[in-house]
This record gives structure tokens, C-alpha cells and sequence, in this order.
């Protein structure tokens, strides 16, 4: 019987540090080095916490109470892709926040509005995962 007990408490043990490490996965930080603009809104440079839940990504600033969240959706990516990543256009000396890449899925274009038209160059940031 307590070989049983044991087992059970064994499963149970490895059952909450799973759940543990799958919400750690859910969540990474992505330093931002500039100034950027996403949703209209001027995003300032800092650490951004960049969260998936289900099919949605949200991105924080650190250090503000704001936060953006978009649908995401199959990305060009292969299905094991881990990297979280940022791309930005840049228009004359402002970056836009274009995607965000998510392991193997991705958001559609974020800032079509602004693009239209506009002579750009693409950066692209990864965070730690």
C-alpha cells in the first residue's frame, strides 16, 4: 500500500511541475531597444513580456500598466520552432511593430495603415526561450 501512496505522489509531484513548466513556456522577455510604435500608441524602449495564451499574444512593458493582445494563427515556421520574435519596419527614424512570432505561430500583419506607400527596413528581435 505504500508503494501506491508513493506513486500516487510521485505522479502527483511530477503533474504540478509539468503544469509549472508549461506555464513558464507561456511566457518570455524580449528586450526592445528602441522607441516603437504598435496599435498607434508609442511603445517606449525596455524589456517586454511577451505571453501566449491559447490563440492570443499579449506584449507588456515592464514598467507600464498598458498591454496590446492579437489573434494569432499557423505561422510559416516549422511545428517544433521554440523562438519568440519581434519584427518591426522602420519608416524614417520610427519603428512600427509589424509581428510577433510565437514558437509556430504568428500574428498577421499589425500596422498595415502606416506601411502604405512607405519606403522601409525590417528588424527583427528574438527573446530568451
Amino acid at each position: 500500500m505504500k508503494s501506491i501512496s508513493k506513486l500516487f505522489l510521485a505522479s502527483a509531484v511530477l503533474a504540478v511541475a509539468a503544469l509549472a513548466a508549461t506555464s513558464a513556456k507561456a511566457e518570455t522577455m524580449v528586450k526592445v531597444p528602441f522607441d516603437f510604435t504598435a496599435g498607434g500608441q508609442v511603445c517606449h524602449a525596455g524589456y517586454y513580456v511577451v505571453q501566449k495564451d491559447a490563440d492570443f499574444i499579449t506584449l507588456r512593458h515592464k514598467g507600464y500598466p498598458e498591454s496590446f493582445t492579437w489573434v494569432v494563427g499557423p505561422g510559416a515556421p516549422e511545428p517544433t520552432e521554440t523562438k519568440v520574435a519581434l519584427k518591426f519596419d522602420t519608416i524614417g527614424k520610427t519603428h512600427v511593430l509589424q509581428s510577433i512570432q510565437y514558437g509556430p505561430v504568428i500574428t498577421a500583419k499589425l500596422d498595415k495603415k502606416s506601411l502604405e506607400n512607405a519606403e522601409r527596413e525590417s528588424t527583427r528581435l528574438t527573446g530568451g526561450r
